[in-house]
C-alpha cells in the first residue's frame, strides 16, 4: 500500500500549470544563462510584486538560496544572528559556515521566533578586532516551526537591524504559507520587516525544483553575479526554472497553493485536538502541525503514512501539509489515530 504523506511539502508533485509551463518552455533553442524571454519575464514578475528596485536572481535549491545570500551579505570576518533551529544552522549541513565562511550566532527562539532581546545578547565586543563582528539577522518567514511573524514583530526586528546597522536576510522558503496566514501581500511583508535580502522558496510551493534571491538593496547585488556562479548555483537551461516563476507568480497560483496547504493544517490540527493522546505543541500558523503523540501510536501511523519524528526525547513529530493534500487523506490519518 503507498503510503499517504505528511512528511514534508517536498514531496509533493509539481503543480500541473508550472508542468505546463515547463512544457511550453522546451520549444527549440533560447539563450543560455538568463538570457531568454522567460528569465526576464519571471524578473518583472518579481518587480510587479516587490517593486522596481526587486533584483532576481534565480537559483537551484534553498540551500544554494540561503548560502549566496549570506556571501552577499557577510565577509569572512563576520557573522550571521539566527535561531538556534533555523535552517541555516540545522539543516544546510554547515554550508554557511564552510561557504560564506561566517560564522552563526544562535539566539533562542520561542515557536520558532527569535525576539529583539535575544539579538541584544549576540551583539558583543562590537568594534573588538579579537571577535567576529555580527553583520546579518536572519530570520525565517514562515519558521522551522510553521509558525508565523506578525507585522508587528517583523517591524521591532526591523527597527532594531537598522539601528545597530545590521542587515536582514529572510529565509522565505515558505513565504507564500506566510503571506496566505497574515493575509497579506508579498510586499507588505517585505517592506514592513525591512528585508535586505530574500531567499524565495518555489520548490515547496508547487514548483519541480528552482529558488530565487531577491534584493531588496541593491547594493549587496552588485558582485552577486560571480557570487551565483562561484557557489555552483547558475542554471544554463535556467528557462526551465524562470518558466515556473513566471506562472507561480501569474493569477495568485502561489498564494492559491499556500492557501490550500494552510486550509489542510487547520483541518488536520482540529481533527487531532480531539484526541486526548496528542498534544498540539506550537501554534498552527501555516503548513504544519508539530504534536506530541505516544511511541507506539508513532510507530502505528508510520505503517500508513509519511511523517518525521522532529524530537525524539519528546516524541514530537511534524506533520506537514501541501498544495496538493486531499481533506481525505487528513480524514484518514485522524481516523487511524483515533482508532
Amino acid at each position: 500500500m503507498k503510503k499517504i504523506n505528511f512528511a514534508s511539502d517536498n514531496y509533493a508533485g509539481v503543480h500541473p500549470e508550472v508542468m505546463q509551463a515547463i512544457c511550453a518552455a522546451n520549444k527549440g533553442p533560447a539563450v543560455a544563462y538568463g538570457g531568454d524571454d522567460a528569465t526576464e519575464a519571471a524578473i518583472q514578475q518579481f518587480k510587479h510584486h516587490l517593486g522596481n528596485h526587486a533584483e532576481a536572481f534565480f537559483v537551484f535549491n534553498g540551500t544554494g538560496a540561503n548560502v549566496s545570500a549570506l556571501c552577499a551579505m557577510t565577509q569572512s570576518h563576520e557573522a550571521v544572528i539566527c535561531a538556534e533551529k533555523a535552517h541555516i544552522q540545522v539543516d544546510e549541513c554547515g554550508a554557511p559556515e564552510k561557504i560564506a565562511g561566517c560564522k552563526l550566532l544562535l539566539v533562542p527562539a520561542t515557536h520558532g521566533k527569535i525576539t529583539v532581546e535575544g539579538i541584544q545578547a549576540q551583539l558583543q565586543r562590537m568594534g573588538d578586532q579579537h571577535y567576529v563582528q555580527a553583520r546579518v539577522i536572519s530570520i525565517s518567514q514562515s519558521t522551522e516551526y510553521g509558525t508565523v511573524y506578525t507585522l508587528d514583530e517583523l517591524r521591532e526586528l526591523s527597527a532594531f537591524a537598522k539601528t545597530h546597522g545590521l542587515y536582514l536576510h529572510m529565509d522565505g522558503a515558505r513565504i507564500a504559507n506566510a503571506a496566505a496566514s497574515l493575509q497579506t501581500d508579498l510586499k507588505t511583508i517585505i517592506e514592513v520587516a525591512g528585508v535586505d535580502v530574500l531567499s524565495f522558496g518555489g520548490t515547496k510551493n508547487g514548483m519541480m525544483m528552482g529558488e530565487a534571491v531577491i534584493f531588496l538593496n541593491p547594493l549587496l547585488a552588485k558582485s552577486f553575479l560571480y557570487i551565483r556562479k562561484q557557489n555552483m548555483q547558475l542554471a544554463s537551461k535556467m528557462r526551465f526554472i524562470s518558466a515556473q516563476f513566471q506562472v507561480l507568480l501569474s493569477n495568485d497560483l502561489w498564494l492559491n497553493n499556500a492557501h490550500h496547504a494552510n486550509a489542510m493544517a487547520q483541518h488536520m490540527a482540529q481533527g487531532l485536538r480531539k484526541i486526548n493522546s496528542i498534544h498540539i505543541t506550537q501554534p498552527v500558523d501555516a503548513n504544519a502541525i508539530f504534536a506530541i503523540m505516544p511511541t507506539t501510536l508513532i510507530e502505528k501511523l508510520h505503517t500508513r503514512y509519511h511523517f518525521h519524528v522532529w524530537d525524539e526525547r519528546l516524541s514530537e513529530v511534524r506533520l506537514m501539509t501541501s498544495f496538493d493534500t486531499k481533506k481525505e487523506e487528513i480524514d484518514a490519518f485522524v481516523r487511524d489515530a483515533a482508532q
